[in-house]
């Protein structure tokens, strides 16, 4: 492939662009200093300037992991501790896959922002602690982003690590990365209730960007120590010995609500649950897939109006988070289980 190595105009240009505005014209000398720092961290490459040996439990504890790598790995494993103690209270995520936010354009919450609302309360009256996850902060929201995947998991599955360690990326400016954010909620939750619009016959770019970095919870590495890093050989080497693909989100119970104005909610429905069921996530049952349409074919303008009046559709949201509730309940308890659990998957993962 085209090399992508800049040179040292070019990445000025860069990072100069980023300061555009007036206030800080005053700091041409401050900035020259900052962008001097930059570019050594940039042409050397350091992706992890901080670092600490593994130590113990890795397959090699003098190699050097990233600082912001062992404490993501920190959050999940206090997480998965939470969820794997029956004295807590089951837990929720409800995920807003919308990117509308009334605090940036277009100025104006979304649907799916409504429907979150109106499903939370009822999690509340069954008895679950609640985390909301709003994608639309990556729209809204300064410094937030979810950057995209690499797919290393293309090369191999072992190369892929639980959690990503592509990022952050400090040499190449990819910071602010939310995702280590992210990891911990889902692992940490016995239901996830998803509600998206349609955009454009898809899922909307912020949830397919989540979707995505979310590939190293279907049978990623959980040590970075056994490919030394990214190395694709030892990578390489480690699957063909016989790789196990640990599921590290399976057993957890899902609901879906997908909505449109005109097409596509059942396609967006149908990915999501594809999506989820491949991660051995479990369907709550046909009344926690819902996909729909709100103001079918009328104006945008008058969506929200026609989303107040159409109570069905929101007796139907409420439904997936009872029916997601209700299996969550009955899986805590022992009184439901998965049918297909103990049957041998006919591909290697």
């Amino acid at each position: 492939m085209p090399p992508t190595k800049l040179d040292r105009q070019t990445f000025e240009k860069r990072f100069r662009s980023r300061l555009a505005d007036p206030a800080f014209d005053h700091l041409q000398a401050e900035i020259a200093a900052l962008l001097d720092a930059a570019w050594d961290s940039y042409s050397n490459s350091r992706k992890s300037p901080h670092t600490r040996k593994a130590g113990p439990g890795y397959a090699d504890p003098d190699y050097d992991l990233a600082t912001d790598w062992i404490r993501a790995k920190e959050a999940i494993d206090d997480a998965r501790r939470r969820h794997d103690d029956p004295a807590q209270r089951a837990r929720i995520l409800i995920v807003n896959g919308s990117s509308r936010s009334e605090h940036t354009c277009p100025g104006e919450m979304s649907k799916s922002w409504r429907m979150v609302k109106l499903a939370e309360p009822c999690f509340y009256e069954m008895g679950f602690d609640v985390d909301i996850l709003d994608l639309s902060r990556l729209t809204s929201e300064y410094g937030r982003q979810i950057h995209p995947c690499k797919s290393c998991v293309s090369t191999s599955m072992a190369l892929c690590h639980w959690p990503c360690s592509c990022y952050p990326n400090y040499s190449l400016g990819q910071t602010d990365d939310w995702m280590n954010e992210i990891y911990p909620l889902w692992v940490a939750a016995h239901g996830i209730m998803i509600i998206a619009p349609v955009n454009w016959y898809h899922a909307p770019t912020v949830l397919k960007a989540m979707i995505d970095r979310l590939v190293c919870a279907d049978g990623g590495n959980p040590d970075p120590t056994s490919t030394h890093g990214k190395s694709a050989v030892e990578a390489k080497e480690l699957e063909l010995k016989g790789w196990p693909y640990p599921r590290h989100l399976k057993g957890r119970h899902f609901g879906i609500v997908a909505h449109g104005d005109s097409i596509g909610a059942e396609t967006v429905r149908r990915s999501l649950v594809d999506w989820l069921t491949d991660m051995e996530l479990i369907s709550a049952g046909g009344l926690a897939e819902s996909d729909g349409y709100v103001g079918y074919m009328k104006p945008y303008a008058t969506s929200h109006e026609e989303f107040d009046e159409d109570r069905n559709f929101q007796e139907e949201v409420l439904n997936v988070a009872r029916a997601l509730g209700a299996a969550v309940d009955l899986a805590r308890t022992g009184r439901l289980e998965n049918p297909g659990k103990d049957l041998k998957q006919p591909y290697p993962k």
